[in-house]
């Protein structure tokens, strides 16, 4: 795993919310060490509203996102992958596709903020949370001393940022 960037793929059942958010964080706070690209198992075709706002605040257009398929990741010619990340439960749970390139792979589960309800604040902080989820547990995976790393500590570091933050 010593080439730079590494290409990491966020992985959610709609690749409308939670596994946007996560491409947008990666690709902001990675800072070039770090190409990031989300997918759904099955994609919504539309990327949430709310999940649009907060990437705008990091300072991408909307429009370099878009709600797709894992399978467009799995076909010849797609960027080879060294991590694959799931974010939500139901993917973490689905079969997927033989990744070329043997990815580290891990299940970040961060709850669906797509399913809130009530008020816009309920709702904007039910994204809030799943943003500082994702922002905390992306931050751990950029210190990590990628290069030093045997792919045993790797996995074990990266299942370990997946329990950052879990409620017990």
């Amino acid at each position: 795993m010593s080439q730079t960037p590494y290409n990491v793929l966020f992985l959610c059942t709609g690749n409308s919310a939670r596994s946007i958010l996560a491409e947008a964080l990666l690709n902001s706070l990675g800072k070039g060490a770090f190409r990031a690209f989300s997918a759904g198992s099955f994609p919504k075709g539309q990327v949430n509203p709310h999940a649009l706002q907060i990437v705008e605040k990091l300072g991408f257009p909307a429009s370099d996102f878009r709600s797709k398929s894992w399978d467009e990741f799995a076909a010849p010619g797609a960027p080879v992958m060294d991590f694959v990340f799931t974010v939500c439960d139901d993917a973490a749970g689905e079969t997927c596709p033989v990744w070329p390139g043997h990815p580290a792979t891990a299940h970040w589960g961060v709850p669906d903020p797509a399913k809130a309800t009530g008020t816009h604040a309920a709702i904007a902080e039910a994204f809030d949370e799943a943003y500082r989820l994702l922002a905390a547990r992306i931050g751990l995976l950029v210190a990590l001393p990628l290069a030093k790393l045997d792919r045993v500590a790797l996995h074990q570091h990266l299942a370990d940022i997946g329990n950052h933050g879990q409620q017990s």
